[in-house]
């Protein structure tokens, strides 16, 4: 019979992807997620009978047992950017350590467990050090677990490119950590390491792979770029150091706030794949350019759409 992979975090936007990548492999599929109603968008990505569905909760042990009864294989895609309400704790260490020893337990023979490139136990952002912890955590159920670290993820329904392209509508544009760098990856790379991690055990088992794409730009290059591939021509404006911290501390606690205190400390840091670490070649994956994929999306960004002269 064909191999039994359970994904958490399946139906959202990395999730889709990685859907797609292991129906491929032929693999049957079960999407484990907090409610299967909001996740039936990702079933006509399988074939006929590949994907079934079963509701979990990440602080309820018996539902993820369910949820890895049987597999070969456990996929656990689950992030958050928020921290209200102890987010971070709860889903990046206690989430994390949870599936990986109920994967353990079931006798699944692989784990993939996503982390993020910036995790780092002595960072200053609870994101990152969160990741890291929770990285120890996976270590210690599940030893063998395979832990991928992307950098920030680009595609088509992304909220980085797309958020930062709506943004150049703006006659004027606030560049915060002009200088800080990024490698994005595409999700489409991130979804082929994944998959090839989950199938091909012999080889990735136990080891850490940074995922990072071909391009590391700057965030002033990174909006310079975009600015470029949309047509539009704001005025870019490098806010000080000092005043965006001053306004992450001051406005970082409101809903929606367009920059958080623990945003704001991640940007100190470069968001690159350290010299030597192995990547997506590591994984038998080439590295796609933004270049070559982002504006056959972006192009709905510039002044008159598909009808813009380029």
């Amino acid at each position: 019979m064909a191999k039994l992979i359970t994904i958490f975090g399946g139906s959202g936007f990395v999730g889709r992807y990685v859907v797609q990548a292991l129906a491929k492999t032929g693999a049957r599929l079960r999407v484990a997620t907090r409610d299967p109603h909001l996740a039936l968008h990702v079933r006509p990505l399988a074939a006929l009978g590949q994907l079934d569905f079963v509701r979990t909760d990440l602080g309820n042990a018996a539902s993820l047992a369910r949820a890895v009864e049987g597999a070969d294989a456990v996929v656990n895609l689950v992030g958050t950017l928020s921290d209200s309400h102890g987010g971070f704790e709860a889903v990046h260490v206690k989430g994390a350590g949870a599936i990986a020893k109920a994967a353990a337990a079931a006798g699944a023979a692989v784990l993939v467990h996503v982390s993020a490139l910036g995790a780092d136990a002595e960072s200053e952002s609870g994101y990152g050090r969160s990741k890291a912890l929770g990285e120890a955590a996976v270590r210690a159920a599940f030893p063998k677990a395979t832990i991928l670290r992307p950098s920030v993820i680009f595609g088509s329904e992304d909220g980085f490119l797309n958020r930062f392209a709506g943004l150049l509508r703006l006659p004027v544009v606030p560049v915060v950590a002009p200088a800080t760098k990024f490698q994005p990856v595409y999700v489409v790379d991130v979804a082929r390491a994944i998959a090839a991690a989950a199938c091909e055990p012999s080889l990735h088992a136990g080891k850490t792979v940074s995922l990072g794409g071909p391009d590391v730009l700057t965030m002033r290059g990174l909006l310079d770029w975009l600015a470029q591939t949309t047509g539009r021509d704001p005025v870019l404006v490098d806010v000080p150091d000092a005043a965006a911290g001053l306004l992450a501390s001051l406005t970082g606690w409101l809903p929606g706030a367009p920059l958080t205190t623990d945003q704001w400390k991640m940007l100190q840091t470069d968001n690159v794949v350290p010299e030597g670490a192995p990547g997506l070649s590591a994984l038998g994956v080439d590295a796609t350019p933004m270049a070559a994929v982002a504006p056959g999306w972006l192009v709905r960004f510039r002044p008159h759409g598909r009808f813009s002269v380029a």
